[in-house]
């Protein structure tokens, strides 16, 4: 079951830049803000930084099948911001998984049974 639309408008992705809550890595950089809904809004930054097209797209695939097999470990009602930085075009799947637990931990995103 789908709960996550994703996050599309610029106003959003700015207030979440201002107003969240920040945890950054090597990696990934994650901002989260409460939203008021039941579900959750997902947003991805990827910069040109990263590479060409195709090197970015791969990073959004990657983080998007992240969230969605993790989906339900997450707390509702957020504005998730997920920025991919340099080093994730290098990363493997599970870096970047380990990465996106780890944050998602460090902002208490994460349901009490969903904590390792």
């Amino acid at each position: 079951m789908k709960k996550t639309t994703s996050l599309k408008e610029n106003h959003l992705f700015r207030r979440a830049y201002n107003k969240g809550k920040t945890a950054a890595d090597g990696r990934l950089a994650l901002y989260a803000r409460h939203n008021g809904q039941k579900g959750n809004r997902l947003g991805f930054t990827v910069s040109t930084k990263l590479g060409h097209a195709v090197v970015r797209n791969r990073v959004r695939r990657r983080l998007r099948e992240i969230y969605r097999l993790n989906e339900d470990k997450l707390k509702a009602g957020l504005d998730v911001v997920v920025v991919a930085r340099v080093r994730a075009a290098f990363s493997d799947y599970h870096q970047l998984e380990k990465s996106f637990l780890k944050l998602a931990d460090k902002l208490d995103l994460l349901k009490k049974e969903g904590r390792q």
